[in-house]
């Protein structure tokens, strides 16, 4: 009960936390043409500031919390794929550009047969 009740309490202000980074990213962009005489550089640097004030304060909410939860999962998750080895990656590349020269060279003998075909059908050929 009394966690419910933290966990209310915390999510009581997330509509006044997204506001806040939304307005802070409108912020930036108008100040960044407002100041577009002033050099790319600093600009960039600007932003780069502005978008980690704003994810933090995003990242203070219940969603925030969610997706950071996500991409931690995400990477534990990766951490867990075993990878194929680089002769393992360059048999399979081989073995996939061979079945398309196959297959492309099949498809083309087959069309080729079935203009003969026609060709003879509808008299165009001797």
């Amino acid at each position: 009960m009394i966690l419910n009740a933290e966990n209310h309490s915390d999510t009581r202000f997330d509509w006044l936390k997204w506001t806040l980074a939304i307005a802070l990213l409108l912020a930036g962009l108008i100040g960044n043409q407002y100041y577009s005489e002033i050099s790319m550089p600093l600009r960039t640097l600007g932003w780069l500031v502005v978008l980690a004030i704003s994810g933090f304060i995003a990242s203070r909410t219940q969603k925030g919390r969610w997706v950071l939860q996500f991409f931690r999962d995400s990477r534990v998750e990766l951490r867990k794929v075993v990878w194929p080895t680089r002769e393992e990656t360059t048999q399979t590349t081989l073995v996939v550009a061979a079945m398309v020269v196959v297959l492309a060279l099949l498809l083309w003998g087959i069309d080729g047969i079935l203009v003969w075909i026609i060709g003879w059908l509808t008299g165009q050929r001797g």
